[in-house]
């Protein structure tokens, strides 16, 4: 069984690594900043995707904001749930509020991307 591993981007995106999957999403601090989440556009299975290339747009009441790729790959799933229920990136940030899984081409991209406590100290210098 492979170990959960939780990392960040200096964009605000998290991203749980399970073998060779990514799942991806915005953490608590960027859904803090963007405010009330009320459209989330997905994008398709099946879609290539380059490292820190922007993949999905998330719309706020006060901003739209790209989402980038933290990884190279192809798009293996996507959160659904947020068609009907955008507000789950506020509410549920690191768990439900999941945006999609990429399938890395290359696991080792992830060496670039910072721990949690890492990304602690980067968000009090922003």
């Amino acid at each position: 069984m492979t170990e959960k591993k939780l990392l960040f981007t200096k964009e605000h995106e998290w991203v749980l690594v399970k073998g060779h999957t990514a799942r991806v999403g915005i953490t608590d601090y960027a859904q803090n900043e963007l405010g009330d989440v009320v459209f989330v556009d997905l994008p398709s299975i099946g879609d290539l995707v380059e490292e820190g290339e922007g993949f999905a747009v998330v719309e706020s009441v006060k901003a739209v904001s790209d989402i980038y790729a933290p990884v190279s790959g192809e798009i293996a799933a996507v959160n659904e749930h947020l068609e009907d229920s955008p507000e789950l990136v506020n509410e549920s940030p690191l768990d439900e509020g999941w945006i999609v899984e990429i399938k890395m081409e290359e696991p080792s991209q992830t060496a670039d991307l910072m721990t949690q406590q890492e990304y602690e100290e980067f968000i009090k210098g922003v």
